[in-house]
């Protein structure tokens, strides 16, 4: 089974993580606004803006884990297919 880790856009400007293995259909469902009680239910309409699939469902999981824990900036770095800038921003900027 392929797993797809996706990243929306919310009307708000924020992002959202998730994963499933239907992103059509996920991303119609944010967009239907289901659950009131999700995130992006009062951040409608949503906007896919990256996805990337996977084959193995242990690395699909952790690196939809991994991506929630990056800052903005390195998430738009993403969005943006500027790779080069990753290293960079994943630098603790304390010491």
């Amino acid at each position: 089974m392929v797993l797809i880790v996706y990243i929306l856009q919310c009307s708000d400007g924020s992002f959202y993580t998730g994963i499933t293995n239907n992103l059509e259909r996920r991303v119609a469902e944010h967009n239907e606004g289901i659950n009131p009680k999700a995130y992006t239910f009062r951040r409608r309409p949503v906007k896919l803006v990256y996805f990337e699939d996977h084959s193995d469902p242990y690395y699909a999981i952790s690196r939809e884990k991994q991506i929630k824990g990056w800052s903005r900036r390195k998430k738009i770095a993403m969005i943006e297919g500027n790779w080069h800038l990753l290293p960079e921003l994943s630098k603790s900027k304390t010491k």
